[in-house]
């Protein structure tokens, strides 16, 4: 069934749907401060059939405290870059993922 709006326009009554419409801000899954990602591996059945999935990162978008810039930051780190950050203190931490290339943009 096909409804009409006008002669350039023609769209279908039973489109498919993909979910919301709107545009997300959808987080990467990326850790900030280890460069860890998103793995991918198969689900393996008791009779070894192997479909694939996702193994995701246990990621959080946190505020940091910087005392010696005494201001706020927000980085996206998995549970091993709060680790790392509550070792060895928020600005060492950043200092080396940007040397490592993990942290690409200005915090």
């Amino acid at each position: 069934m096909f409804v009409f709006f006008d002669k350039l326009k023609i769209i279908h009554k039973f489109a498919p749907n993909f979910g919301n419409t709107k545009k997300h801000n959808k987080m990467s899954r990326v850790c900030e401060i280890t460069g860890k990602k998103v793995m991918m591996g198969n689900n393996v059945s008791h009779a070894h059939n192997k479909t694939r999935r996702r193994f995701d990162i246990n990621l959080f978008k946190k505020k940091f405290y910087i005392p010696e810039e005494d201001r706020w930051v927000t980085l996206k780190v998995s549970k091993a870059g709060l680790k790392i950050i509550d070792k060895k203190g928020i600005a060492a931490a950043i200092k080396e993922a940007k040397a490592k290339g993990f942290l690409t943009r200005n915090v």
